[in-house]
């Protein structure tokens, strides 16, 4: 099991970040004439959670790889044994694989409303149909069970981590961002916010 996931888990996140960041943004980037990257880089707080959330990403890039070529040491420093199981590890893959799946239904449903930031330029359509229709934010959803998969097949103290942070950092982006589209969509937001769930 340790070889299959020792090559799963970083091929998941190569696969993960090339379609659902760097490839779904160059599509909707050469529709829109614009980065679909909107997060700011000034000192704000708005800009530090941008900035906290593109370093988590990059260390989860970073220790995905290591695993790849020191399983050993990785597993055997912060492994958390009593979760190691088989079992989990096949509940964990089936989310990471469930979760991308996810992820790239909700970006094509967004169309050219995907962005990855809040923004003030362009009025983005207010999209509630699909799996808007049952999550406010399906995209960060899908990326949170992503890493419970993760935690799951590698459960290490920092990959419980990397859940943890991210989980701060995405229920803070998203407060920005419904307070952000409440003012942008006003009455039409109002009314979705009460009909359906901010995650599921």
């Amino acid at each position: 099991m340790t070889d299959f996931i020792q090559i799963f888990i970083p091929l998941f996140f190569i696969v993960f970040f090339l379609t659902a960041f760097f490839g779904t943004s160059f599509i909707v980037s050469k529709k829109i004439g614009k980065n679909p990257n909107v997060l700011p880089k000034d000192d704000s707080a708005y800009g530090l959670i941008g900035k906290y959330f593109k370093l988590t990403l990059f260390l989860l890039f970073i220790y995905t790889v290591l695993f790849f070529f020191f399983p050993k040491e990785i597993l055997e420093n912060g492994n958390i044994s009593f979760l190691d199981r088989c079992l989990l590890k096949y509940i964990g893959i089936t989310f990471m694989i469930l979760s991308l799946i996810w992820v790239l239904i909700a970006q094509f449903q967004m169309k050219n409303s995907w962005r990855i930031g809040i923004d003030e330029e362009l009025k983005t359509e207010l999209i509630t149909n699909g799996l808007f229709g049952y999550s406010r934010n399906p995209v960060f959803f899908g990326m949170l069970i992503s890493l419970i998969g993760l935690f799951l097949t590698l459960p290490t103290f920092i990959s419980l981590s990397f859940f943890i942070v991210a989980s701060i950092l995405i229920q803070i982006q998203i407060r920005l961002e419904e307070e952000f589209l409440l003012k942008q969509h006003g009455i039409s937001y109002s009314e979705y916010k009460k009909n359906v769930r901010r995650l599921i």
